[in-house]
């Protein structure tokens, strides 16, 4: 039961989350960047809850903002969901307790995602490779996505631990001979 409440308000949380980067997000741009909450939304669930919940929800989320976008569909979803995997190694490997271990993370995700969708945009439409506008645009998510993780990390991790004792769990049964 936990479990399942637990995962409708981390859909709850992704229409939120939907709605800052849409509307909120949309009035702090630098030169019409804007920070992806959705790779931090995607990572804290693979960091907190586990390697399946964050690829499940990073497929299912992706493919619902790429239909909801007008993009390639499946794009999104494929290098969400890979975000969602690489959260539970990055959390094998990292400690989640440093403010800057997790910035680290943030930008280790954010290079992947916009690195994947930037490589299959270029296959796809067949556009001229621009290394320096990419890296400008790289640049500028980065410390966005930074600045975002600077000011939520104290929720981040509040509501990560109580994720993680529904989600990661040990049922250990003892018996006594």
């Amino acid at each position: 039961m936990k479990k399942v409440l637990a995962t409708i308000y981390l859909i709850i949380a992704f229409f939120i989350v939907y709605f800052l980067q849409a509307n909120f997000f949309s009035w702090f741009t630098i030169g019409g960047i804007k920070p992806n909450l959705f790779i931090i939304f995607v990572l804290f669930i693979g960091l907190f809850a586990g390697r399946k919940m964050g690829t499940i929800f990073g497929l299912i989320l992706g493919l619902y903002l790429d239909l909801l976008l007008g993009r390639t569909i499946g794009i999104s979803g494929v290098l969400l969901a890979i975000i969602g995997m690489l959260g539970e190694y990055l959390d094998k490997n990292f400690s989640k307790e440093s403010r800057f271990t997790i910035m680290l993370m943030v930008v280790i995700c954010t290079v992947i995602y916009e690195l994947g969708g930037y490589l299959f945009n270029i296959v796809r439409l067949g556009i001229p490779l621009e290394i320096f506008s990419f890296m400008k645009i790289l640049f500028v998510e980065i410390i966005y996505n930074i600045l975002i993780i600077v000011i939520i990390y104290p929720i981040i991790r509040k509501l990560g631990y109580a994720l993680e004792n529904v989600f990661k769990t040990k049922n250990i049964l003892t018996r006594y001979f």
